[in-house]
């Protein structure tokens, strides 16, 4: 395996952080440096807002994970396949960019967009290049902000260009992504492996190192878990086994 071939985690964090949840996470990051994690972070289904924010338990844990030089932040927001209202979702994003404005502690470096479209129509390519503008101007206090998009499957190239910095073009089950038809849709996508993140679930405990080493030859950005049920609500009994593999040279 050669250095070009090593990828960053992309971790949906979608657990809460009571204290010590989020050991795991930090035990990890901590015995392999050289790893790169792209952390979602999802409040509560975006961002949050008051009566519920202010809330101690993320005040407490983002700062800590944001003074790791091995992690970046995601916010996460909705798209709801570009059905829902642009105006909320913009407002969701101004919302994450204000919290690191006021305090770079509380901030994050980028936006995840969930569920956003993988056909091509002039609305859905419209609203999602407003979401794009907006991270880069409500995060433009932090040097180059990230946005990935998640439509979970290969788009049309259409929606590529210019298209966010990184793509889920795979979120699926094991037994699926292993399928003939399932490799001949993905073998569509236009984003190269620099663009292109993956999350497999519910991989046989035994396949995971080997899963992992071979797709990191085709995506920069990963998340594997032998998780059937709950895969991003809790680390799974592969977390350790997938970070060490995500740091062999």
């Amino acid at each position: 395996m050669s250095q070009n071939s090593k990828s960053s985690i992309l971790l949906p964090l979608y657990i809460y952080p009571n204290l010590g949840a989020w050991e795991p996470l930090y035990t990890a990051i901590a015995k392999h440096p050289d790893v790169q994690f792209l952390v979602i972070l999802n409040p509560n289904s975006g961002p949050g807002a008051a009566p519920w924010w202010p809330n101690a338990d993320y005040i407490r844990e983002i700062p800590r994970l944001n003074a790791l030089p091995n992690v970046k932040t995601l916010g996460y927001i909705c798209a709801t396949y570009c059905k829902r209202s642009l105006k909320a979702a913009l407002d969701d994003i101004e919302i994450y960019g204000a919290r690191g404005r006021n305090d770079v502690c509380q901030g994050v470096d980028g936006v995840f967009v969930d569920e956003t479209v993988n056909l091509y129509s002039h609305e859905a390519k419209n609203w999602l290049d407003s979401v794009d503008r907006k991270v880069a101007h409500s995060l433009n206090h932090i040097k180059s902000p990230i946005v990935i998009h998640n439509p979970g499957t290969a788009v049309n190239t259409a929606l590529s260009n210019p298209g966010p910095d990184i793509t889920v073009v795979v979120e699926t089950s094991f037994k699926h992504f292993m399928t003939k038809e399932y490799q001949e849709w993905l073998a569509t996508s236009p984003y190269g492996r620099s663009r292109a993140a993956y999350m497999v679930h519910s991989v046989p405990e035994g396949e995971v190192k080997s899963l992992t080493l071979s797709l990191r030859e085709k995506a920069g950005y990963l998340f594997i878990t032998s998780a059937s049920t709950g895969f991003y609500e809790s680390f799974g009994s592969s977390w350790a086994g997938f970070v060490d593999t995500m740091a062999e040279t």
